[in-house]
């Protein structure tokens, strides 16, 4: 599912980790860093075991201040 929907063959960092985790049922509060692949572990659980409730809390304007100070 990861190359067919998504085209990669392979997990980022801790990308994995947090996949398992959901699969498995556990309750995960997973902090990556902008441009970690964070959609991806939301993403990717449903579409591999469509059942149950994800709740995703994005600080989006912390992630457009980092991005403006970087084009900067």
């Amino acid at each position: 599912m990861l190359k067919s929907r998504f085209g990669h063959t392979s997990f980022r960092p801790l990308q994995r980790e947090v996949v398992n985790a959901c699969l498995a049922g556990r309750d995960v509060f997973a902090i990556l860093p902008t441009g970690g692949g964070k959609s991806l572990t939301f993403q990717l659980p449903p579409l591999l075991e469509p059942s149950g409730v994800t709740l995703v809390v994005s600080p989006l304007v912390s992630l457009m201040q980092d991005q403006v100070r970087s084009l900067r």
